[in-house]
C-alpha cells in the first residue's frame, strides 16, 4: 500500500481563511490515521499577491491550532525546498518537456493581441471565448511560427509564455474520493498557461511538479479547485506520471449561516465574527482583523468545530478529543454539499470545551485578567469564582467580565430593579439579615440558606420576594450566577458591607 503522503499549500497573499484551516485539518487527519506525513509547502508563485509577513502569520496559525508539521517549511525534509519560489529551475524543466514532447508551446501574444481575440470571439457570439483549440492556430505562438523565428523570439528577450497544448474534444475523467466519477470533456478547457512571462509557473504546473516529486498520495483541497482537476489530469499523463497520481478529494464550501453563498470576510465582518485563526493587519491597507484565539476561542473547541463543517462521524457524538477525531475521520464521510458556517454552534463548542476543564485550569483565565488589572486573588478564591460562573461563560475573558463583581463593589445600581423592587420590606429583611449573618463563624452555602429562612421566618417576610433585591445590593444588577455562592465567596464581611452601602444609598419605593 502506498504510504500516505498530503500536504496543505497555501499561498502567502494575506491572512491564513478559517476554510483554509480546515483543510490542513482534514489533511492531518488523514495522516495521523493512516500513520502517515503531513507536509507544509507555500505556494508563493504569484509574487504580485505576496503579502510580506504572511508565510509566518501561517505557521503561526497550525502551530496554535495544534495542527503538526512534519516536513516542509519551517521543519525541513528530503523534498526541500518547499517553498516554490525557490524551485523556479525544476518547473522551467518539466515544462520544456512538455514542450520538446508536443504538448506545451511557446505563445507570444501581447495583451493587446489577447483583448483583441476576446472582442472578436464575442462579436461572433461564440460560446467558447477562450485561447484553445478554436483559437490557438490564429495566434503568435509556436503552432503557427517557424522554428526560426520562435528561436530568435526567444534569443531577443521577447516576453512569452508556456501553454498546454489541450487534446481536442476527449472526456478526460478523474476519481474524486468525495463527489464520485468526475468527467470533463477537453472542449471546455482552455490552454493553461503553465509558465508565466516572469518565469515563474503557474499553480497548475507547480503544484502538479510539486506534488509527484514530494510523493503526495492524497490531494485534499477546496471546492473551487476541481474545475483544474482535468487539467492536472493531463499533466500527470503529459509528464509520464500517471500510475503515480495522487487521490483527489475537493472539499465543500463554507457558506453563510443561511446557506445563501460563500462565506466571505465580508460576511464575517458584518456579523461580527471572525474569519481568521489570529489577528491579522493587512500590511497594504493597514485593516485591522480580530482573531478566533484572541477572541477567546480555544483551538481544540475551534478544530472540533471545524471538522464537522462537511464531515459526520455517522454518530450522535458531537465532542471529538484529537485523538477521537483521528480515529473516527474518514474522507468517504465528507458531503459533496457545503456546510453552514453557524458561529453559534463554534460558541456552543467553545463552551462545551471550558465546562470540561478544572476549576484550577479555568482559574488561570481570572488569574491572568486580575494580574492585568493589578488585583491580588488567592488561588483557591478564583477557583471558587471560575466553579460559580462555569455554566454562564463561553469564553475565557467572560471569567472576568462576569466575575468583576466579586473584586469591584457596585456604585451604581439597576434604576428599573430599584423602582419595582427596593422597598420597606426589602430594608427590613436586609437589616436583618446582617444581624444573623454577623453571628456566623464560617459563612457557607448551606449555612446563608439557613439564616435567610430564618430571616424570613423572624421578619414574616416571604424569602423568595427578597432574593432579587439581595443580589441587587451585592452585584447592582439582577443577573449573574449563584446567590448563595456569590455571598460564601464575598465572604460575611464584604457582603455586610455591600447590603449596608445599599441600604444607605438606595431610595424607598413609596
Amino acid at each position: 500500500m502506498k504510504e500516505v503522503r498530503v500536504r496543505f499549500a497555501p499561498s502567502p497573499t494575506g491572512a491564513l481563511h478559517i476554510g483554509g484551516v480546515r483543510t490542513a485539518l482534514y489533511n492531518f487527519l488523514l495522516a495521523r490515521q493512516q500513520g502517515g506525513t503531513m507536509i507544509l509547502r507555500i505556494e508563493d508563485t504569484d509574487q504580485n499577491r505576496f503579502v510580506p509577513g504572511a508565510e509566518n502569520y501561517i505557521l503561526e496559525s497550525l502551530k496554535w491550532a495544534g495542527i503538526e508539521i512534519d516536513e516542509g517549511v519551517g521543519k525541513g525534509g528530503p523534498h526541500a525546498p518547499y517553498r516554490q519560489s525557490e524551485r523556479k529551475s525544476i518547473y522551467r524543466k518539466y515544462a520544456k518537456q512538455l514542450i520538446d514532447s508536443g504538448h506545451a508551446y511557446y505563445a507570444f501574444d501581447t495583451e493587446e493581441e489577447l483583448e483583441a481575440m476576446r472582442e472578436r470571439l464575442k462579436n461572433q457570439h461564440s460560446s467558447e471565448q477562450q485561447y484553445g483549440g478554436g483559437t490557438r492556430l490564429q495566434m503568435k505562438n509556436s503552432l503557427t511560427l517557424t522554428a526560426e523565428e520562435v528561436n530568435k523570439k526567444i534569443a531577443d528577450s521577447e516576453p512569452y509564455v508556456i501553454r498546454l497544448k489541450v487534446p481536442a474534444n476527449e472526456d478526460i475523467q478523474l476519481t474524486d474520493l468525495i463527489r464520485g466519477e468526475v468527467v470533463v470533456n477537453s472542449s471546455q478547457m482552455d490552454d493553461k498557461v503553465l509558465m508565466k512571462s516572469d518565469g515563474m509557473p503557474t499553480y497548475h504546473l507547480a503544484n502538479v511538479v510539486d506534488d509527484y516529486l514530494m510523493k503526495i498520495s492524497h490531494v485534499i483541497r477546496g471546492e473551487e479547485w476541481l474545475p483544474s482537476a482535468p487539467l492536472h489530469v493531463l499533466l500527470y499523463r503529459f509528464l509520464g506520471w500517471e500510475t503515480e497520481m495522487p487521490r483527489f478529494a475537493h472539499l465543500p464550501l463554507l457558506l453563510k449561516a443561511d446557506g445563501n453563498g460563500k462565506l466571505s470576510k465580508r460576511d464575517a465582518d458584518k456579523a461580527g465574527f471572525p474569519i481568521f485563526p489570529l489577528n491579522w493587519t493587512d500590511p497594504r491597507t493597514n485593516e485591522f482583523s480580530k482573531g478566533f484565539r484572541e477572541s477567546g476561542y480555544l483551538p481544540e473547541a475551534l478544530l472540533n468545530f471545524l471538522a464537522f463543517l462537511g464531515w459526520n462521524p455517522g454518530t450522535e457524538q458531537e465532542i471529538f478529543s484529537m485523538a477521537e477525531l483521528i480515529q473516527s475521520f474518514s474522507l468517504e464521510r465528507i458531503a459533496k454539499h457545503g456546510a453552514r458556517f453557524d458561529i453559534q454552534k463554534a460558541q456552543w463548542f467553545n463552551q462545551q470545551y471550558l465546562k470540561a476543564m478544572s476549576g484550577a485550569d479555568l482559574s488561570k483565565y481570572l488569574l491572568a485578567s486580575l494580574a492585568n488589572e493589578k488585583i491580588n486573588c488567592p488561588p483557591e478564591k478564583a477557583i471558587k469564582i471560575c466553579e460559580a460562573l462555569r455554566e454562564r461563560v463561553s469564553f475565557p475573558q467572560e471569567f472576568w467580565e462576569q466575575g468583576k463583581i466579586f473584586f469591584l463593589a457596585p456604585v451604581s445600581f439597576d434604576a428599573q430593579l430599584v423602582s419595582k423592587k427596593w422597598n420597606a420590606d426589602v430594608v427590613k429583611f436586609l437589616t436583618r439579615f446582617i444581624d444573623y449573618l454577623k453571628a456566623l463563624e464560617i459563612v457557607e452555602v448551606s449555612e446563608i440558606k439557613q439564616i435567610i429562612e430564618k430571616t424570613a421566618h423572624s421578619t414574616e417576610i416571604v424569602s423568595g420576594k427578597m432574593m432579587q433585591p439581595l443580589r441587587l445590593a451585592l452585584t447592582g444588577g439582577a443577573s449573574g450566577p449563584d446567590l448563595m455562592m456569590i455571598i460564601e465567596i464575598l465572604g460575611k464581611k464584604e457582603t455586610i458591607k455591600r447590603i449596608e452601602f445599599a441600604v444607605a444609598t438606595l431610595p424607598l419605593k413609596v
